[in-house]
């Protein structure tokens, strides 16, 4: 399934009809090669990163934004073809596509530095297609120049689990040395965490997966406990990583006083009532993260490059990505799950 059709067609998966996913919502397809518009790249794909955000759509908990869209934005490839306007990748460099593919430019949000809030942002695999196929076309001015000299199956994730993991602990209003609760920990947790450690915090992991315990460990966190249980100390700052409404509350509840939750998927359950004196009081703080601005990419990577970042994948051939996805969806994933040419 995965190898070129011909020389005008390229194959790969795409969301035809949302729903669970033993219902099968990724279909086979073939499209036509990508053509570079004048500011793009088409990039050969080397490595996609599966990213819960590609579960939801693919189940319906996001609504698509056009049909039969090919999912896929941790996007690691090899330089195809450049448009006329592109000034800063050439043919055979490696770029990286992210989910952040266009912004206005113009609007408040853009112009005060807040491009992830953009009314008319556009995202990879949503508004477009993404990675989980041969080639992909990609804005040249949303790609990241990556190193040559790195796995492309250890790059895919900091493209997104990564990035939004390192915007999600700056919403935490993590204080220096502070204490970090870290509830789920896969893909994009697991990245969060390294960062946290190397500026010095002590970081507590929660989490439903007697594996990702384990591996909260041998990444430093000082607990790893399951996700309903209390962290050993009040913590100043929370990250919430599962889509789980239900434990809002339980993290609100573990922060000392002025302490932040930020809540990082796109999507979340409902969130049960808060009581306020337990939940809201000493002036504890609440917020969401959105999507993720350039400057996040561009920090996190040097971040990550500067600490020897250490990424786990499980990796699989782009012909098994229907089962990347169930795997994601029933937590046995260790890490990031990353999808590779067959």
């Amino acid at each position: 399934m995965a190898t070129v059709a011909g020389p005008d067609t390229v194959s790969g998966w795409a969301v035809h009809h949302p729903g669970p996913i033993t219902s099968g919502p990724l279909v086979a397809v073939r499209r036509p090669t990508p053509e570079p518009g004048p500011d793009d790249l088409v990039l050969r794909v080397e490595a996609c990163g599966v990213c819960r955000t590609d579960l939801h759509l693919a189940e319906g908990d996001l609504t698509p934004h056009r049909t039969a869209t090919v999912p896929g934005h941790e996007i690691v490839g090899r330089v195809a073809a450049v448009g006329e306007a592109v000034t800063r990748f050439r043919v055979g460099d490696r770029a990286g596509g992210a989910w952040l593919r266009g912004t206005c430019g113009v609007c408040r949000y853009c112009r005060a530095g807040h491009e992830n809030l953009c009314p008319d942002s556009r995202y990879t695999g949503w508004d477009a297609d993404g990675g989980f196929a041969v080639a992909a076309l990609v804005p040249a001015d949303y790609a990241y120049a990556l190193p040559d000299d790195q796995d492309a199956t250890r790059l895919a994730p900091l493209l997104c689990a990564g990035i939004i993991g390192y915007r999600a602990l700056r919403r935490s209003a993590l204080p220096p040395g502070g204490r970090l609760g870290i509830y789920g920990f896969g893909g994009s947790a697991h990245l969060a965490a390294q960062v946290a450690l190397a500026e010095g915090a002590t970081v507590h992991v929660l989490t439903r997966s007697p594996q990702a315990r384990e591996l909260a460990l041998e990444l430093g966190a000082s607990s790893a406990g399951g996700a309903y249980d209390s962290p050993p100390e009040p913590l100043d700052s929370a990250i919430l990583f599962a889509p789980v409404g239900d434990l809002v509350p339980v993290a609100l509840a573990a922060l000392d006083r002025a302490g932040t939750l930020a809540v990082a998927g796109i999507h979340l359950s409902d969130i049960p009532p808060l009581t306020y004196q337990r939940h809201l009081f000493y002036e504890r703080h609440l917020c969401s993260v959105t999507a993720n601005t350039r400057q996040d990419g561009r920090e996190f990577l040097a971040a990550a490059a500067r600490i020897g970042i250490r990424v786990t994948v499980s990796p699989y051939p782009l012909s098994r990505a229907p089962q990347a996805l169930a795997d994601l969806a029933a937590d046995r994933v260790q890490g990031a799950a990353v999808l590779t040419p067959d």
